[in-house]
């Protein structure tokens, strides 16, 4: 390893000098969260988000309750642009939440930006930024220090001059990679755009300090920021943010330590999701602080919703040991821990019984568990269950090397209670067979009341005949696929059924091969799972969904 051809980082970054109070403060009250999934997250994907992905991660945050969020960069992309304007024309953001949009420090962009934001009733933050530090200022932008200072200047005037009549109006500046920029050089360059806009508490400036390509332990970030937060000028006006990324994999330890050190806003994403190894993971940050008793004041009750609806979007699963979210983070596969977790809640179920309170009321000591997993909607007796009886995956493993399938996570637990209930019963053990058999009375239905007689496509348009009790219902839907067109029938036939989530595989048969498909749904306020199978992925998923509204009936 060329480990010779990597400065210390010491020569590399200029730690200011003096007394440090971040080490002995402490967090008490959640920052002002604010995420940017749909900028800087959005433009780190392979596929960026269609305008309809879009809107749905908007109506997301918004309902999870951020009070800032950075909606688009307009100047980039008609996309963008198109759906900043859609926040003037549609009520879609409530009165509380600020919009933020972001622009390089270039006239003709920041007048394209200005654009975008006219006729949004929201405050709005016009966000202008330029990278400081020296390889970016002189390898990237061709300029010293003094012809940088300018620049930026003229980009801040640019704004002032374009959108500083406007009363619903304020502006953020990020002097970016500040966290590689000599100190008193961010120190002179943000004075002098907070001087510029005249930053003062009836409009603050938000002041975002990125560290753009993290290089550093997290301590020194923490100098960093604490040297701004002393010796900003103008600081009763200025907001001071952090946007750390994860170059390291130490993004979420300085953003903590940023908001020690005086840091009173932090952007990041819902999950981390971001350029190289990501933005700051602002779901964990805002969970960390409820494992310590402080509210994060974001919703994450049903953390599962969240995680479907930011896969959705951004085409990216989250990790099975993804901090709090990830599927297997409740899960205790050592017996030695299980019987420790079986105790606690034992243990805990008992204080709160004593005590009088309800368990949901009843502070939290249950061994390796930080948080009570029913804190973010999930169900811990299912988890651990399908450990306990598996056989360390056994129920999967006879299903896949037996019948070919490849039953999804959430799926194996499902059935894994099933079985524990059969084999709690019985004594007995489960053969392939028998678990094949167990696994079609739980996930089909035999004798349905509802059919799917004959489906169609042509031209575009797919025709859906339903037999309903010996009654057939016809319905052409055009501009949908078949899955959408049985879901958007069975609905107007008073059936409806919502699909969560739909995985799709083939299965090897010999001569022949087969699809299947197993459907996660929710219907009256229940979820639930159906399996599909038949010559074509296709059909396979349609006899899921038809398995899926009959089993309720």
């Amino acid at each position: 390893m060329p480990s010779h051809r990597y400065g210390d980082v010491h020569r590399r970054v200029e730690v200011p000098a003096g007394q440090r109070n971040w080490p002995d403060a402490r967090i008490t009250t959640a920052p002002l969260w604010v995420p940017v999934d749909l900028r800087d997250g959005n433009q780190a994907l392979a596929e960026p988000m269609d305008p309809d992905r879009k809107r749905r991660f908007f109506e997301l945050l918004v309902a999870m309750g951020y009070k800032e969020i950075e909606v688009g960069y307009p100047s980039a992309s008609q996309t963008d642009f198109d759906f900043v304007r859609l926040l003037a024309h549609t009520p879609i953001a409530p009165p509380d939440v600020a919009v933020v949009v972001f622009t390089p420090a270039r006239r003709d962009l920041i007048e394209r930006t200005v654009e975008s934001v006219r006729g949004i009733a929201n405050e709005v933050v016009i966000h202008l930024y330029t990278a400081t530090a020296p390889v970016w200022r002189e390898v990237v932008l061709g300029k010293d220090r003094g012809q940088l200072r300018e620049l930026i200047l003229d980009g801040a005037r640019a704004v002032l001059a374009e959108a500083g009549d406007l009363p619903n109006v304020r502006f953020q500046f990020s002097p970016e990679v500040f966290n590689l920029t000599e100190p008193d050089f961010a120190l002179e360059i943000c004075d002098a755009v907070t001087e510029l806009w005249q930053a003062a508490p009836k409009r603050p400036v938000t002041l975002n300090l990125p560290a753009t390509v993290e290089v550093a332990t997290p301590n020194i970030y923490a100098d960093q920021i604490e040297y701004m937060h002393r010796n900003l000028a103008r600081r009763d006006g200025v907001i001071l943010s952090v946007h750390p990324h994860n170059d390291r994999g130490t993004g979420i330890a300085c953003a903590e330590l940023a908001v020690l050190a005086g840091a009173q806003r932090v952007e990041g994403c819902v999950f981390g999701n971001g350029e190289r190894t990501g933005n700051v993971d602002i779901a964990t940050l805002a969970l960390n602080l409820h494992a310590q008793g402080v509210d994060p004041m974001i919703d994450f009750s049903d953390i599962d919703e969240i995680r479907r609806t930011v896969e959705y979007c951004t085409r990216l699963p989250v990790h099975e040991r993804h901090p709090y979210v990830g599927d297997l983070v409740h899960s205790a596969f050592s017996g030695t821990h299980q019987d420790a977790i079986r105790k606690g809640m034992a243990h805990h179920r008992a204080r709160a019984a004593e005590a009088r309170v309800a368990e949901r009321d009843m502070d939290w000591q249950v061994p390796y568990l930080p948080i009570d997993p029913a804190d973010i909607g999930r169900s811990y007796d299912a988890v651990i269950r399908v450990n306990s009886q598996s056989g360390k995956g056994g129920i999967a493993y006879l299903l896949q090397t037996g019948y070919g399938l490849d039953l999804p996570r959430r799926l194996q637990i499902d059935l894994a209670s099933r079985v524990q209930q059969r084999t709690d019963d019985t004594g007995a053990e489960v053969t392939a067979k028998e678990l094949f058999t167990l696994f079609e009375q739980a996930y089909t239905v035999a004798e349905p009341r509802i059919v799917l007689a004959r489906w169609h496509i042509t031209d575009g348009a797919t025709e859906i005949v339903l037999d309903i009790d010996g009654r057939e219902l016809r319905s052409v839907h055009r501009d949908v696929g078949p899955v959408d067109a049985v879901t958007t029938a069975l609905a107007a036939a008073g059936h409806p059924v919502e699909i969560l989530g739909l995985t799709q595989h083939s299965v090897d048969e010999g001569a022949d091969s087969a699809a299947v498909s197993y459907l996660e749904y929710r219907v009256d306020g229940r979820t639930g799972w159906a399996f599909g199978r038949s010559t074509s992925v296709i059909a396979a998923s349609l006899d899921a969904v038809m398995n899926a509204v009959n089993a309720r009936m």
